[in-house]
């Protein structure tokens, strides 16, 4: 089969005819070169221009394609064609034009919009209400029929999100400790204060840094792990098979994982914290010589213990507030792989902005508590 070909033919009167012969197909096309498709785009441009497309052998959609955007998405008032690749072209007239980026957003557009994502955001807090509800009257129903608690899989959960989870929390607690009294101990030394890299560290890593570190590393890789297990489950439909044969969905599904993560949180604050505390405690003896007795002796009565409960207390709410995001949005996947990828980013990055506003309001409301006198 020949390549793809265009001649012209002048008529005794001058008129000009473009014949078009061989086979336009995507890979004699692409063949051609970028050459031969400006002069037919040249070509194409002429006025009054007459075409003969009898002589191609093949047409596929690319080479239909190619040809309806030379003739400017209409036919050309003098055109021979076969009326079987005709046909092909009247199925490119029922496509909508292309106009991304030609046309420009109005006014009404921008708040048709806002509209749309002010409704979305309220289906979301209504479900996001909805479930929170639900998990209430499954701890209602559980005090009242204590066998039905869920103890595997809440012992599952927080095996995989508190055990699995110490190593990578404790490197990055560590490695964050030695960061902080590095840089602290930089600014204290011009100052002559070296003596209170204890005072930033407890409180900076106890209240602040240690919840929030542990806070966003578990939304990262529990709260994920869980959103893309729900959306599984959706996919392949054993949630609906599961409400089906009569199982509580929630109860087995989301009301452990929201406990687990209640659990573990709080503890791997303390381990984090601790961790972290140990790598400034190292990098301060060796930058500022300062004894691991002395900072030992130092950090309880330079950090009230109520800094402590603070922190234990921003955990128990993160974790709850990470399990709830993640079993929120896993539930809400479609049965496709598209809105699994999806709404799992959104859960990540939703669950990590509502653990920044849990800690602004903590911060607010703790402003007075736990300070030195």
């Amino acid at each position: 089969m020949e390549p793809a070909r265009y001649v012209v033919r002048r008529g005794e009167e001058g008129e000009e005819e473009i014949v078009l012969t061989g086979a336009w197909r995507l890979r004699q096309i692409v063949s051609a070169g970028r050459s031969w498709l400006e002069g037919l785009r040249a070509l194409a441009a002429r006025p009054n221009a007459r075409w003969n497309a009898l002589g191609i052998e093949a047409l596929d959609s690319a080479g239909a394609v190619l040809l309806w955007q030379l003739w400017g998405r209409r036919f050309p008032a003098s055109l021979q064609i076969d009326p079987e690749q005709r046909a092909v072209f009247a199925r490119l007239t029922r496509q909508p034009p292309d106009v991304s980026g030609a046309q420009r957003r109005t006014l009404a557009d921008a708040l048709v919009s806002v509209g749309l994502a002010s409704f979305a955001l309220f289906a979301h807090l209504v479900d996001f209400i909805a479930l929170l509800g639900q998990l209430m009257l499954d701890a209602l129903h559980l005090l009242r029929h204590p066998d039905d608690l869920p103890k595997r899989e809440i012992s599952a959960n927080i095996y995989k999100s508190g055990v699995m989870a110490m190593p990578v929390t404790a490197l990055v607690g560590f490695l964050i400790g030695v960061v902080l009294s590095y840089l602290s101990s930089l600014q204290l030394q011009r100052l002559g204060a070296d003596m209170f890299i204890v005072n930033i560290l407890g409180f900076g890593i106890i209240r602040e840094i240690g919840p929030l570190l542990v806070a966003v590393l578990v939304a990262g890789r529990t709260g994920s792990a869980m959103t893309a297990q729900l959306g599984v489950m959706r996919v392949t439909e054993e949630i609906d098979a599961l409400v089906a044969m009569g199982v509580a969905r929630n109860l087995r599904l989301v009301f452990p994982k929201v406990v687990a993560l209640a659990i573990t949180l709080p503890l791997l604050v303390v381990w984090t914290s601790g961790i972290a505390l140990l790598g400034g405690m190292v990098a301060a003896n060796l930058q500022l010589d300062i004894g691991y007795g002395f900072f030992l002796e130092a950090l309880p009565k330079a950090v009230p213990l109520s800094n402590l409960w603070i922190g234990l207390a921003k955990g128990l709410a993160f974790g709850a507030a990470i399990a709830l995001v993640a079993c929120h949005f896993g539930l809400r996947v479609q049965p496709n792989t598209e809105s699994l990828a999806i709404h799992t980013t959104a859960s990540v990055v939703t669950a990590i902005t509502l653990v920044i506003l849990i800690d602004a309001v903590f911060a607010i409301l703790t402003r007075s508590i736990g300070m030195p006198l």
